[in-house]
């Protein structure tokens, strides 16, 4: 080894703060958890990656971002993570492209069967608006605390959407805790769902007759919501329109290979682009502070708050029904797609095996995946 790498080589070390090495080591953790527990390997594994990337120092490899995020002049060349974020985040191209592959991946067959589960969709949303209210609290802005509040759409892509255009400089730790939190749904939810529910209520069968839906309402239906959700809200118009975009691809049965290609190679190949910029936004400066702390925190209470909602309004259903709505299938009105549905099935079958409800809790489940995106689209419409 020559002087020169040496000097390299004790330059490197020398010039890593403690704050470089905690990050690493976080960056290190997300990948152990994605690889050993299966934590939303996805995204959290290229996130990971990245983190680590972006705290070696000297690379160059992050110059650009901060002065993207601060709309500050940048600098005369960009480092390969800050062409990404230009490219991909700071336009937000990357998640609107990740929309088309999840409408091309929903199916809202369970939902067009019974429309009135639509509601409790729109209920599990109240974790957004509760979760902002406790963050205006606790002293962040007001378009800070709406970003943190979108953790609670339990929706990825949205909250890296919003957080782009509100509050770029929280997009890092509200992207981890929206994912992260998603993938802990099957913990997260059994307790609050436990608390909130009678043994008697849980119990409760619903009868499911499947009614067909016609391919013309399979059709029109992304139509129709993107022509509603665009007049009404136009700033959620690139969201919903690139969702129904991949639904209709789905649904219109003439261009398979689109939809198989927005279904695997699209969403793959974005989702490690994605992953690794949103994991070099997680610097040491930016990322160890008291504010990622508060955010991690408030965002485990809007995910709560989400789930007591969805099943108090679905317990108001069951009133209202004399008795033929199950509770339960009110906590799979979040966006964690098919996660919260499969959840929601896996905990009523604990109480009796023959019981069945996860159509009508996918059906809640993909309300919840429009309303997340309907619910981003509001604060835009009122914060952007």
């Amino acid at each position: 080894m020559d002087l020169n790498a040496v000097t390299s080589l004790l330059d490197g070390i020398l010039s890593l703060t403690w704050g470089n090495v905690v990050m690493m080591a976080t960056g290190g953790i997300l990948i152990y958890l994605t690889i050993v527990k299966d934590y939303e390997p996805m995204l959290l594994l290229p996130i990971g990656a990245g983190t680590i990337l972006a705290n070696l120092p000297l690379t160059g490899m992050t110059a650009g971002i901060r002065e993207l995020q601060l709309h500050q002049p940048l600098p005369e060349q960009l480092g390969l993570f800050g062409v990404l974020y230009r490219a991909g985040i700071h336009n937000e191209l990357f998640p609107l492209l990740i929309f088309v592959g999840v409408g091309a991946m929903t199916d809202f067959g369970p939902l067009l069967e019974n429309p009135k589960l639509a509601l409790m969709g729109a209920a599990g949303q109240f974790g957004i608006f509760g979760a902002m209210l406790l963050a205006l609290a606790v002293g962040f802005p007001l378009k800070e605390a709406a970003t943190i509040g979108i953790i609670g759409t339990a929706d990825g892509p949205t909250a890296i959407y919003v957080a782009t255009v509100l509050a770029p400089s929280l997009m890092a730790p509200v992207t981890v805790a929206a994912y992260s939190y998603m993938s802990l749904v099957p913990i997260l939810k059994p307790p609050v769902m436990r608390l909130l529910t009678t043994k008697a209520e849980r119990r409760i069968k619903m009868s499911y007759t499947s009614r067909p839906v016609s391919r013309t309402t399979r059709i029109l239906f992304p139509i129709v919501v993107t022509l509603v959700s665009a007049l009404l809200m136009p700033l959620s118009a690139p969201l919903i329109s690139m969702l129904m975009l991949g639904n209709l691809l789905r649904e219109s049965g003439v261009v398979d290979r689109l939809s198989e290609a927005a279904q695997n190679e699209l969403i793959n190949v974005v989702t490690i682009f994605l992953g690794l910029t949103v994991g070099a936004t997680m610097s040491a400066e930016s990322f160890l502070n008291w504010k990622t702390i508060a955010i991690f925190l408030i965002g485990l209470v809007a995910f709560v708050l989400d789930t007591a909602a969805g099943l108090l309004f679905a317990k108001l259903m069951n009133v209202l029904a004399g008795g033929t709505i199950n509770p339960l299938i009110g906590a799979a009105g979040i966006s964690a797609f098919p996660m919260s549905a499969r959840v929601v099935q896996r905990f009523v079958q604990e109480e009796d095996f023959s019981n069945f409800v996860l159509m009508q809790a996918m059906a809640a489940n993909t309300a919840g995946q429009l309303g997340s995106v309907m619910a981003g689209g509001v604060i835009l419409a009122l914060l952007a």
